[in-house]
């Protein structure tokens, strides 16, 4: 992760520069500082977003966060500060990245992942008068934080009926980052989904890495050799829930001449170019709408502590059709949502 050490000597134009370390601790980098180019509406409103493990570019999870933080850009007219993550940072880099956006004026400051839970909940006592919000946790508490979640089991649920609706072998695998809870919640969903359809259908479930080692969101050669090891082992579809790990995955499939699914942002679109072909669907996560939700309550002077949870009701979660591969089955699929809805579906959150 991203490991702020100091402040630059200045601050010029209003931008804050960080030092930073990569795989050696003396590189610095600069976070990416931005303001819009629209004129739509005009605020002072500066964001400071700090991002999760593999950062902008990740294909997923960072990335859907990122299109949330452009739209406000240029729709809300925000400034905006970006810092990037590197592996293995210690807590107190965490802390003092969101210290240096909140001391140097941005406000709100975003953290993107559980992973910043206790941070952000530490700084935001300090800072009582900036809002802060974090991504995918609730037990960050306080009267100036927001808490946006999401029904990752009810997305899941879908994909998961799709896998056995598209699956000939009657078995399909699932690759987690990390074992979290979180992350146990699609698992848990993917498994329901799947099972709704065919009871007998085989699971195979890997996680990469157990915590306090997160570099499971961030290592598609682990994701890679994961699933190699599901599609040998028969399966013919696999569902990735592993951030940046998932490209690996995907080139797994490409190779065994099997399918994937996607998960946080519409993956046939965002992938690698190379391998698009082989993601059937994907467990579509708005983070971009919480992100871009969030700080339009903070320019309109609305902000709402406390947690949002974005659902299936809500379109927090849902599935991909980009490339038709499941437009046979879309009936199937948008009968189970409105059962999951209505309630006459409760979907688990554990496996």
């Amino acid at each position: 992760m991203f490991r702020v050490t100091k402040l630059a000597t200045a601050i010029l134009a209003g931008a804050m520069v960080l030092t930073a370390c990569g795989g050696d601790e003396e590189d610095a980098a600069e976070p990416k500082t931005s303001g819009s180019s629209s004129e739509v509406q005009e605020t002072d409103v500066k964001v400071g977003l700090a991002y999760d493990i593999g950062g902008r570019g990740d294909q997923s999870f960072n990335d859907a966060a990122a299109a949330g933080l452009d739209k406000a850009k240029s729709e809300l007219g925000v400034e905006a500060t970006e810092a990037e993550a590197v592996q293995g940072e210690p807590e107190s880099a965490k802390e003092e990245r969101l210290r240096l956006l909140a001391q140097n004026g941005f406000n709100p400051v975003l953290g993107v992942g559980f992973a910043y839970s206790a941070s952000l909940a530490k700084v935001a006592a300090e800072f009582p008068d900036t809002n802060f919000a974090i991504i995918d946790d609730a037990g960050a508490l306080g009267d100036n934080i927001a808490n946006l979640t999401f029904a990752e089991h009810e997305g899941s649920f879908l994909v998961g009926a799709a896998a056995a609706l598209k699956s000939e072998a009657g078995n399909i695998g699932f690759v987690g980052g990390v074992e979290v809870p979180l992350i146990k919640k699609f698992e848990a969903g993917y498994t329901a989904g799947a099972k709704a359809v065919k009871p007998d259908i085989e699971v195979q479930v890997t996680y990469l890495t157990q915590p306090p080692d997160f570099s499971g969101f961030g290592d598609p050669a682990k994701g890679k050799t994961a699933a190699e090891g599901m599609y040998q082992g028969g399966a013919d579809v696999v569902y990735q829930a592993a951030g940046g790990s998932g490209g690996g995955v995907f080139e797994a499939a490409q190779a065994a001449g099997a399918k994937a699914i996607g998960v946080d942002s519409d993956q046939a679109l965002t992938a690698a170019e190379g391998v698009r072909e082989v993601i059937i669907t994907s467990m579509l996560k708005r983070v971009d709408v919480a992100v871009f939700d969030f700080v339009k309550s903070v320019v309109d002077d609305n902000f709402q502590s406390g947690e949002v949870v974005f659902d299936l009701e809500a379109e927090g979660v849902g599935y991909s059709t980009t490339g038709g591969q499941v437009d046979d089955i879309a009936t199937q699929l948008d009968d189970f949502k409105a059962k999951i809805i209505s309630g006459e579906i409760e979907v688990p959150t554990a496996p």
